[in-house]
Order: C-alpha cells, then sequence, then structure tokens
C-alpha cells in the first residue's frame, strides 16, 4: 500500500475511535492497534525506510538491523509505541484486566503521539 493509503486508513479509524470511550476499551485498542501500524507505515513509505510492499505489522516481526535502521532514521518512538500496545493488548483485549479504561486512555494518548510524529517525519522529508 502507498504512503497515502496508509494516512487515509489511519484517519478513518481515528474517526471510529471518536465514537468510542474508554470504557469500550477492548475496542479501542484493538483500533489504536491497527491505527498506529497504519501510521508507522505512513511515516516509513513516506521517507523511504520501508517499501511499499513491506509493511510493519508488529514489533517483534522487526529484525535487529531493521529495529535499529528504523530508529536511527526515523527514531524510536515509532516501534516504542507499537511494542507498548502489543503489551498491553492481550490482557486487555482477551484478558480480564481490571485496568482496562486506563489502558484505553494510554493507547489513545500513544495514537495521538504517533499520529504526530508520522505527520512530522513525513511533512520534514516528505
Amino acid at each position: 500500500m502507498k504512503a497515502g493509503g496508509h494516512r487515509a486508513k489511519a484517519e478513518r479509524i481515528a474517526r471510529s475511535l471518536e465514537k468510542l470511550s474508554p470504557e469500550d476499551w477492548e475496542i479501542v485498542i484493538d483500533g489504536v492497534m491497527l491505527a498506529l501500524t497504519h501510521w508507522i507505515n505512513y511515516a516509513f513509505h513516506s521517507v523511504g525506510l520501508s517499501a511499499e510492499t513491506d509493511d510493519v505489522m508488529h514489533a517483534y516481526f522487526a529484525t535487529a538491523f531493521e529495529r535499529q535502521h528504523w530508529g536511527l532514521a526515523a527514531g524510536p518512538e515509532f516501534l516504542a509505541a507499537l511494542e507498548e500496545i502489543e503489551t498491553i493488548r492481550p490482557q486487555h483485549v482477551r484478558g480480564n484486566a481490571p485496568t482496562g479504561e486506563a489502558a484505553a486512555t494510554r493507547a489513545l494518548a500513544i495514537l495521538a503521539d504517533v499520529r504526530e510524529r508520522a505527520l512530522a517525519k513525513a511533512t520534514d522529508n516528505g
């Protein structure tokens, strides 16, 4: 997918998330994870860090070289954000952790930060 397609999907997911509240934590956290991957791919494709045919899907799929390369070129915050969501997701989406609303609120904050970083990265270099 081209960078613009990732941005459009991320923005569409964000509009859907606006209709929810932290009380809907399972959907919020899953939606944030999807939107994050689209923002990361938007940023990385925009600056040529990854090919349109090579999307980042999960932080744990990234090789050591990719982590280092992407971290140096784009900043480690992108994969760190994805890792944080991937860490909180299982216990709140498939588990019964009592902190769902707080996790959803944190997930939305992470999404806002990654969105801002992705837009800045693409604007500065694209």
